[in-house]
């Protein structure tokens, strides 16, 4: 069993989706972990409210607490926060999704199912048979596909969606792949943590998911971060000659 789980929701102007989407994750957590679960929202000092509807949130169920991230840092380092506090709060597994509705909580359950048949961690995947994408235009599509296919290239790795941010990790993954020295901010990041686990031997298991786009507001994907792919990526392949 995936024992305690934590879910960590990074947000920054997640206004209008904070509030539905962690009703939504606390349905799913109260079915798929029996062991105890907590949701912990990591606002990234949005200044649309999201914080302060998250803090309300916080104070009608016990389950959920907020981490105030004081100036913004960015989606790692707010991930990064996030993962140690659940660690410090005894998660036996962490998972993260984003906070928009582009990924579905009701999948969750097969992620944690995932974890409980022995991954170390389990990965939403748009790109695996039965996995998709729904809403976007041809050129989004292109582009994400194109730059899954770049870093499985230049990593020479397996995994199929390798820019996913729906995962569920066990505890010891998270202990081991040193966090302290993730310095990826932006998608990067996500490939980062995938790629230190995949290195360290553990169980990394792709579940097909539906990806769609935001409910509402607007995509974090900058200029600055499809440059950052291109410059990491290579240095984690450098990196990883020496693990």
């Amino acid at each position: 069993m995936p024992g305690v789980v934590w879910l960590v929701l990074p947000t920054y102007n997640e206004a209008e989706n904070i509030e539905p989407l962690v009703e939504a994750a606390l349905a799913q957590l109260e079915q798929s972990a029996p062991d105890g679960h907590r949701i912990l929202i990591v606002d990234d000092s949005s200044p649309d409210g999201t914080a302060e509807l998250a803090d309300k949130l916080a104070a009608a169920h016990e389950s959920v607490e907020v981490l105030h991230h004081g100036a913004r840092h960015g989606l790692g380092p707010a991930y990064l926060a996030g993962f140690a506090r659940a660690l410090a709060g005894g998660a036996a597994t962490v998972c993260q999704m984003d906070s928009d509705f582009s990924h579905d909580p009701a999948d969750l359950a097969r992620l944690l199912a995932a974890v409980a048949e022995g991954a170390d961690l389990a990965l939403g995947s748009r790109y695996v048979l039965g996995g998709s994408v729904e809403d976007w235009g041809l050129l989004r599509r292109v582009v994400s596909r194109v730059g899954c296919e770049y870093a499985r290239l230049v990593l020479g790795l397996h995994i199929r969606d390798l820019t996913g941010g729906f995962k569920c990790f066990r505890r010891e993954v998270l202990e081991a792949i040193e966090l302290g020295s993730v310095r990826s901010h932006g998608y990067c990041f996500q490939v980062e943590l995938t790629q230190r686990a995949l290195l360290r031997g553990f169980d990394v298991r792709e579940v097909p998911i539906t990806f769609r786009d935001r409910r509402h507001g607007h995509s974090k994907m900058s200029p600055r971060i499809a440059v950052e792919a291109f410059v990491v990526l290579p240095q984690l392949r450098w990196r990883s000659k020496f693990h």
